[in-house]
């Protein structure tokens, strides 16, 4: 691990502990470095400000763990990994998405999903046991539109389940999670089908 790395996290490590004892808006850069043993000018060589801060936490502590090696094969238990490190750091995640604008978690969180829907969408159109001239024509446009809804309602839920206090569990997030997805690919194998009485 790089110096500016452990830095980095000795930062974030100092910002969540005083997060728990203080208003968000009332800790101050001094009391972060201080926390930490650094000086102000070391914060700033790192991050612009707090919000700059929450969002390289948000990054590294979560959605990379969600990204690392994510395929359609996995993202159930990628996703059970996420909700889990949130859990573990609820008061931060409740705090800093329901108190403090965390519209570039939801962004960071849009974004992995949608690559996922448009590869699940993706695959279900190069199923070979699907003869091409029966599936139904799905443009560009409709895929993405497909994946972005999708994508709402799962980062909708997390942001729902983070906000309001995170009494399910994990894994009964994940499995509700898991219900939309396969909801989504029998809706899919119902229209081929459709298609295919009609041909």
């Amino acid at each position: 691990m790089s110096d500016a790395s452990i830095t980095k996290k000795a930062i974030a490590k100092s910002f969540k502990h005083i997060l728990k004892n203080k208003n968000f808006e009332k800790i101050t850069i001094a009391e972060i470095t201080a926390e930490c043993g650094l000086n102000r000018q070391t914060f700033y060589y790192h991050f612009q400000d707090k919000y700059d801060l929450i969002n390289w936490i948000f990054y590294q502590e979560a959605i990379m763990v969600i990204r690392k090696d994510l395929t359609i094969d996995n993202w159930d238990t990628k996703v059970l990994d996420l909700l889990s490190t949130m859990k573990e750091e609820q008061h931060f995640y409740q705090t800093t998405l329901k108190d403090i604008d965390g519209t570039e978690f939801q962004n960071y969180l849009f974004t992995v999903t949608k690559e996922i829907f448009m590869e699940m969408i993706e695959r279900l159109g190069n199923d070979r046991k699907m003869n091409p001239e029966v599936t139904p024509v799905t443009t560009q446009q409709k895929k993405t539109f497909t994946a972005e809804f999708l994508s709402y309602g799962v980062v909708g839920m997390i942001i729902d389940w983070a906000q309001s206090g995170m009494t399910q569990s994990p894994e009964e997030i994940t499995s509700s999670i898991k219900d939309i997805i396969n909801g989504a690919r029998m809706f899919a194998v119902s229209r081929y089908f459709q298609e295919l009485t009609k041909a």
